[in-house]
């Protein structure tokens, strides 16, 4: 059987436990296509699974890795292929798992063509983060279709990390107003120079912020990836008809709220995450993707923030500056 290089979990632990090896080359089945891997994106989710605190889905690949771009190689093409997709062309992917190696399976109605432009690295920065993003604030937080009317505010949690550059590039280009929090000044400087209003967490209280550049109104949707503490005083930011968004739970999953208030003010709570979604759902968010956020990326008005490259074999380097929390925008893996 063909067989490829791989990044394998020995077992669960630190960077050092994330391996190169051999594995057999995965075969497609049904409504899936095999992708000759040239890029893969890092994702705090492989953190995640390489300590042993993230399965895997029931039939997803052991191997890390949620995003890739390559090189499509052959593969079930009769069903939904509605970006005219076949062998030789280049495309990006979401996957359940397996990323991280030469050759990656993936089903074909979660692939999108290239941004026209774009290289292979940069196409691997997007399908996870883009695919999170659009749902979550746009589909589950209605960014821009709340009671705030079609020009709302958005506070995203964490805007240096891949999500947070994803988040406030797409709302800001889409005419909405961004604040995102981040810890130091270098990283507020990235968030404002993509379109945010930024907050430094460690010095500023990003309830103040945002009621004082509100008149006091608060904002319509927060994108959360820290909850814990942290929900009590979003709730507080929020304003009349506001959406709180959660998609981790870096800072603990328990909280205590007043559901009176939520009553009151008429806030929504919601949340969601993506990795075990029905492929249907992935697919149709990969045809919003492609309508309308592809003509961004191709105009330029929005662009991946890639803050380094490493080769696959040196995925643990990736996974430890990952962890460090010291790089801005996407981490990429090259074979």
């Amino acid at each position: 059987m063909p067989t490829m290089q791989a990044i394998e979990i020995l077992r669960p632990g630190g960077p050092e436990v994330l391996q190169l090896t051999t594995r057999e080359r995965p075969r497609p089945g049904p409504g899936e296509v095999l992708i000759k891997v040239a890029a893969a994106g890092v994702n705090r989710p492989d953190v995640f699974q390489r300590m042993g605190n993230y399965a895997p889905p029931p039939g997803a690949s052991d191997l890390p890795g949620l995003e890739v771009a390559g090189t499509l190689v052959d593969g079930d093409l009769s069903g939904d292929n509605r970006f005219g997709l076949g062998p030789g062309d280049a495309v990006c992917a979401l996957l359940a798992g397996g990323g991280y190696a030469e050759y990656a399976v993936a089903p074909l109605v979660q692939c999108l063509p290239l941004p026209a432009g774009f290289s292979m690295i940069e196409a691997a920065a997007l399908p996870e983060n883009y695919f999170t993003v659009w749902s979550n604030v746009f589909e589950r937080g209605q960014l821009g279709r709340g009671e705030g009317g079609a020009h709302e505010s958005l506070l995203v949690q964490g805007g240096s990390s891949g999500i947070g550059v994803t988040a406030i590039q797409l709302a800001h280009a889409l005419g909405q107003r961004v604040f995102a929090t981040a810890g130091d000044a270098a990283k507020c400087a990235a968030c404002e120079r993509l379109g945010a209003t930024a907050i430094n967490y460690r010095t500023q209280d990003f309830v103040e912020v945002v009621k004082r550049a509100t008149g006091s109104r608060g904002v319509d949707v927060i994108l959360d990836m820290v909850a814990g503490e942290y929900i009590p005083r979003e709730i507080d930011a929020l304003a009349e008809g506001g959406r709180l968004v959660f998609i981790a739970t870096l800072g603990g999953s328990h909280a205590g709220i007043d559901a009176a208030t939520l009553m009151r003010r008429r806030l929504t709570l919601t949340g969601s995450t993506l990795r075990a979604r029905p492929v249907a759902f992935k697919g149709a968010l990969a045809r919003q993707l492609h309508a309308q956020v592809w003509p961004l990326l191709e105009s330029g008005q929005v662009r991946p923030v890639i803050h380094q490259v490493f080769p696959a074999a040196e995925a643990a380097r990736a996974h430890a500056l990952m962890e460090s929390s010291a790089h801005i925008g996407k981490i990429m893996l090259a074979w």
